[in-house]
């Protein structure tokens, strides 16, 4: 029997909810499961992933193979690094001192990426503050123009009926 970590959908009609459950990989997609392993909300803003880490370092050890989803999922935990590292022999050090490093990466990609952000919406607003003296000047210039010709349309009817 091939086992599988993969996701079960659940959730109502466009609110999608899915369990991360070891299955059988002849089962159908919301069908039978070995064991349910964890969740993963995508439409919680951030997305949450919860696992139980001792269950699927298991499944993976006697063999599951994880989707490609699930293993992206466990990559951005860190799981699939420990794993990882727990395949290639390392010790409990190594795998502490690995994981710590990593943590400290994730943690400066996502100030990098706040910074980006930040960047963004400085350069939009910069844009826009620019954009505006343009746009009210114009819009000043449109009523004028329009005034002017106005009065000369009411006086050519005005000699014509003379």
């Amino acid at each position: 029997m091939a086992v599988k970590l993969r996701l079960m959908r659940m959730g109502r009609k466009k609110r999608p909810y899915y369990r991360i459950v070891a299955a059988d990989s002849r089962a159908p997609r919301d069908g039978r499961f070995i064991e349910n392993v964890g969740t993963y909300d995508p439409i919680a803003q951030p997305h949450t992933v919860d696992y139980k880490e001792d269950r699927v370092l298991h499944w993976l050890s006697v063999g599951a193979q994880p989707t490609d989803t699930v293993r992206s999922l466990l990559r951005g935990k860190g799981l699939w690094l420990k794993w990882t590292l727990i395949k290639q022999g390392a010790d409990e050090a190594k795998i502490a001192s690995e994981m710590e490093a990593w943590q400290k990466q994730k943690e400066e990609s996502l100030k990098r990426l706040e910074a980006k952000k930040a960047q963004a919406a400085k350069e939009k607003a910069k844009a826009t503050k620019t954009a505006e003296p343009e746009a009210v000047a114009e819009e000043a210039a449109a009523p004028a123009d329009a005034v002017e010709d106005a009065p000369a349309e009411d006086s050519a009817p005005k000699d014509s009926a003379e």
